[in-house]
């Protein structure tokens, strides 16, 4: 019974350590071009997106698109962003975010737990925050390491990172532009 026990809590340990082996971009990386992302800029206005949501074995469990109306005051970006799923499920997430340095941001929006916190670097953006996210049974909560980078072709991907409680559910990935 006790070595049984042993090895369950070895087994978790090493999942948790593969967990975070895995590769993830970083603040360090190197910066692969000269574009500049400036997220009051691209996100003003109207943008749309489509994206999928796959699990950590790389199963596909939903596609979505969304439409999101940004409006910039000089000082803050409203983000409203109308999910459609491709089960005909919406959901409108409204964030509010601060410019609180030439490349720092705060924000929030309903179900984020403290603020969200992003840094732009070059041609692109990390975005970090906890939220209680909508499933389709109640909420889970849930961490994102959210990385967006510009695209030479105007576009932005962005490519979130969902955890709980340190362990991997899987990503988000998803491509904004701006619509002709």
């Amino acid at each position: 019974m006790k070595r049984a026990l042993i090895g369950l809590v070895l087994a978790g340990l090493l999942l948790l350590g593969l967990s975070a082996c895995s590769g993830r971009p970083g603040p360090d990386d190197p910066i692969l071009s000269d574009r500049k992302l400036n997220l009051d800029e691209f996100f003003a206005g109207r943008t749309l997106a489509h994206g999928q949501f796959q699990d950590r074995f790389g199963t596909v469990q939903r596609r979505f698109t969304v439409e999101i109306d940004g409006r910039w005051d000089g000082k803050t970006l409203r983000l409203v962003e109308d999910f459609t799923y491709d089960d005909g499920e919406t959901e409108q997430r409204i964030w509010t975010l601060s410019k609180t340095g030439p490349d720092s941001w705060t924000g929030t929006a309903p179900g984020v737990l403290g603020q969200a916190t992003g840094i732009e670097r070059g041609d692109s953006f990390n975005w970090v925050y906890r939220i209680d996210l909508p499933v389709r049974k109640g909420t889970m909560r849930v961490d994102f390491d959210d990385w967006m980078w510009l695209m030479a072709d105007g576009r932005v991907l962005n490519r979130a990172y969902v955890s709980r409680f340190g362990v991997a559910l899987g990503e988000a990935i998803i491509t904004f532009e701006k619509p002709h």
